[in-house]
């Protein structure tokens, strides 16, 4: 829920100007329509703002934030959810602590004094991001969860940090100038991105599962970043024993726990449902825990390939859900293109993402604010078919020579509608993070073999700029290597995924920037930590097992599925490629024509038309096969994607339409 944004000055006697921290979250007005607040401590040279989504506490003026201590020494801005927070109130309370509101955010004010920050955090259970200012220290925390699911931006400008919930909060206030980096924007054409990084110059997203502190000295502000939380799976010579039977009671019992929480609300919680087992064990608990039906979104494709909506209505038929299916088609997909990535704030490699922003809406219009969804499943029980390629080809050396060719022609067989998009269609191989991890995870292959596309694409002061430029190596620099050493292959794969492709694209454009852009807040109970940190010790051959992924999910969940479900492999939910569909390819030509003109081109100066032009046409020729069509299909979504960025970000004045929006809101400081 919500969005926080703020200021802290290096000097303490320098002014903020209010009407800025209001402007700040007026921008991010859609995060949080319920109201707005705005804090500063004009002593201190700090200032936070927040626009909120009222779900916890509906009582307006008395959990506005930000959140001042009683003893006026802290001052906080909350994104997000705490759960089991009601425990931690009843402890404070038998401690004499006097809470203010209903929130669960205020429990913060209460567990930082009396336990500091790093005892503080591992009370903490939820998706978050917050910032806290004490005066005491003189220092400003920006916390973000374990896994980003919540976002959270800074960024420095001279003596002075600024910090949001969006890059466009950053982007309102009028000394920051927006500016893709070489590296950024590199990074943005093949779709993965250096974990902790933007496409823009010194603008930094603070990492999940670390804190950012920043404390005034000596007249500076020094910033120090440390993490207090990872996926720590076991090296293989520690990994404890546990049998198949164990793994499965205990998987359903820390998963039927997560989702219990996350229906503690107050306003009405639904849920997103696909065909997939993830959503469907979610709302198939939900109608458990709460012994009536539940409201279930479907979103449906009119492509028969991509569709999972008759999977999802016997899913939604065994347990009583009400269920509400959204069909899309092509031209509803591309002509919300541009408004997704003014949300996004980085470019999609599929329209899953517009899809989303749709469903949200959808939702919204329905009168819910909150849903409950199912990713982190995959991540954490095996289901991608980027892992059984990995547990194949670097976990199963004990495996016959008959026994490899079986494997490999089930891969081949069950994997083809995903290749050259989320499979690459041919081996990458990077020295660096072969270094690094072992090998080069398949996850990060399909968009590491697009690396040799863009260079023709770039304008020619940024291809002379990133020549020497290795995407594999700037990745690997950013994982963390003893997290790596010692684990099994499978461990690796996922770790590396939840690093990568986790936080930077399915948390990011295919969940909270989409969901919140319509003021809907999204749940995924399968990134409870207790659950992931359970989830880390199963065995892999539990995780996978045979051809079957995330085999101990399956069985938790087997009285709850339906037997078609049950038996089916992982079908990856994501939205058909353009090149699937005439009058879809004419949408993605038409957005094409707009931004990726000779004109428009010369006018942005960070592409090549000539290489755009190339790629469009080898893009048609008879000869190019299917993966390489979605491969470039991918590609293509990525060059309109930086057009478009520079034209909400760079082109735009964003200060002034963040002043304008106040004013439509009658938001004023």
């Amino acid at each position: 829920m919500c969005g926080i944004a703020g200021i802290i000055h290096a000097q303490s006697q320098s002014s903020i100007d209010p009407q800025i921290l209001v402007n700040m979250a007026a921008i991010q007005h859609h995060r949080g329509p319920d109201g707005f607040g705005y804090e500063i401590f004009p002593d201190h040279g700090v200032g936070f703002s927040h626009a909120r989504l009222s779900i916890i506490d509906l009582d307006e003026n008395r959990a506005r934030q930000p959140f001042v201590s009683q003893d006026n020494n802290l001052l906080l801005a909350h994104n997000g959810e705490f759960y089991d927070y009601q425990r931690i109130r009843a402890r404070l309370t038998s401690q004499n602590a006097r809470f203010a509101t209903k929130s669960d955010s205020e429990i913060i004010l209460h567990l930082f004094p009396r336990l500091g920050m790093d005892e503080t955090l591992k009370e903490l259970r939820g998706e978050f991001a917050f910032s806290l200012y004490n005066k005491e220290e003189e220092a400003l925390y920006l916390v973000r969860d374990r896994f980003g699911i919540k976002p959270l931006y800074w960024t420095q400008v001279g003596d002075t940090i600024i910090f949001g919930s969006e890059l466009k909060v950053l982007f309102a206030h009028p000394e920051v100038k927006p500016e893709f980096t070489s590296d950024g924007l590199y990074h943005q054409l093949i779709q993965t991105m250096v974990p902790g990084t933007t496409a823009f110059k010194n603008v930094h997203q603070v990492k999940p599962g670390h804190v950012v502190r920043i404390k005034r000295q000596g007249g500076k502000l020094v910033v120090n970043e440390y993490k207090y939380w990872d996926l720590n799976f076991p090296r293989e010579i520690e990994r404890a024993e546990m049998s198949e039977e164990e793994a499965i009671s205990r998987t359903r019992e820390e998963l039927l726990n997560a989702v219990a929480l996350r229906l503690e609300a107050d306003v009405p919680v639904g849920s997103y449902l696909s065909g997939g087992i993830d959503s469907c064990a979610i709302i198939g608990l939900a109608s458990a825990c709460r012994q009536g039906p539940v409201r279930a979104f479907t979103i449906g494709f009119d492509d028969k390939d991509y569709d999972e909506t008759p999977i999802a209505t016997q899913m939604a038929e065994s347990c009583g859900a009400e269920q509400d299916v959204m069909r899309l088609s092509g031209d509803e997909l591309y002509g919300h293109f541009e408004e997704t990535l003014w949300h996004t704030e980085r470019t999609i490699y599929n329209t899953l993402a517009v899809a989303k922003l749709l469903m949200s809406r959808h939702v919204n219009k329905s009168n819910y604010k909150v849903v409950m969804t199912g990713e982190g499943s995959d991540e954490l029980f095996g289901g991608y078919p980027a892992f059984r390629r990995d547990m194949f080809l670097h976990g199963l050396d004990s495996l016959s020579a008959a026994e490899k060719a079986n494997w490999q022609s089930m891969l081949n067989e069950s994997n083809s509608l995903f290749t050259g998009a989320m499979l690459s269609d041919k081996q990458v191989d990077d020295p660096a993070l072969h270094f690094t991890v072992g090998f080069t995870p398949s996850c990060l292959q399909p968009w590491l073999a697009c690396a040799d596309l863009i260079p023709d694409l770039l304008a020619p002061e940024m291809r002379e700029e990133m020549k020497y430029y290795r995407p594999g190596a700037a990745i690997a620099d950013a994982l963390d290597i003893d997290q790596l050493q010692g684990r099994h292959a499978l461990d690796k794969a996922q770790y590396v995924w939840c690093k990568t492709m986790l936080e930077g694209q399915i948390l990011t454009w295919g969940g909270d920037r989409v969901d919140m852009a319509n003021s809907m807040e999204a749940r995924p109970a399968f990134l409870d930590h207790h659950l992931a940190e359970f989830a880390v010790q199963i065995p892999p051959q539990h995780r996978i097992k045979g051809r079957t992924e995330k085999y101990v999910l399956r069985e938790a969940m087997k009285g709850i599925l339906p037997e078609v479900l049950y038996k089916r492999e992982k079908f990856a939910f994501m939205a058909p490629p353009a090149h699937t569909n005439d009058k879809k390819w004419q949408q993605m030509r038409a957005l094409a024509d707009k931004h990726l003109s000779r004109e428009r081109i010369d006018e942005t100066g960070i592409l090549s038309y000539e290489g755009v032009a190339a790629l469009f046409d080898r893009h048609d020729d008879p000869a190019t096969t299917a993966a390489d069509k979605v491969q470039m299909d991918a590609v293509i979504n990525h060059l309109i994607g930086v057009q478009v960025l520079h034209m909400h970000f760079i082109d735009t004045d964003v200060p002034a339409l963040a002043r304008s929006r106040a004013e439509e809101l009658g938001w004023a400081a």
